[in-house]
């Protein structure tokens, strides 16, 4: 005899560990297996099969989470360095609200129009659109706010640009 089929008769002569005590309420066909019959080998490559798939669709999960939060920091940035260029004042405490209610890269950056600390004096707040173009975006238009208001539309007021035309500010 072969060392081939020894290893087949040994195999065939074992008998299958019981499934565990737990799992008596699955149908036969659907208990956990304690040792795959010989031969078979259908089920290593089904599983291995769905556990290629899901770490595929991890990595482009993983891969879009990431670019996503890039190109926002990004679009960020553009929208401070935009709002100093506009009013010509280099202030640090300047703040950006993203349009996440509509899933838009709309955004809005307020900050004082003269030195001080943040939402103590008039603000002049700008809406940016667009892509970022030479490390800045568009400002379309904007408004003003009084001092230790927060951007609610009945505060808003001086309306220019397109939040004009919108109807961004109350009458």
């Amino acid at each position: 005899m072969s060392d081939a089929s020894d290893a087949e008769t040994a195999i065939s002569r074992e008998a299958p560990a019981p499934a565990a005590e737990g799992w008596q309420w699955l149908p036969q066909a659907l208990r956990p297996l304690n040792s795959e019959v010989p031969g078979s080998g259908r089920l290593w490559r089904f599983e291995t099969t769905v556990l290629l798939l899901v770490g595929v669709l991890f990595a482009i999960a993983i891969v879009n989470d990431v670019v996503l939060g890039t190109h926002t920091n990004h679009r960020l940035v553009a929208d401070l360095r935009t709002w100093r260029s506009y009013t010509g004042h280099d202030y640090k405490n300047v703040s950006t609200e993203q349009d996440i209610d509509h899933h838009t890269t709309t955004d809005v950056v307020c900050g004082n129009t003269v030195p001080g600390p943040p939402k103590e004096r008039v603000q002049i707040c700008l809406q940016m659109t667009g892509p970022v173009i030479h490390g800045q975006r568009r400002a379309r238009g904007g408004w003003y706010l009084p001092p230790k208001a927060e951007d609610l539309r009945h505060y808003r007021y001086g309306c220019f640009g397109t939040t004009k035309a919108q109807g961004a500010c109350p009458q």
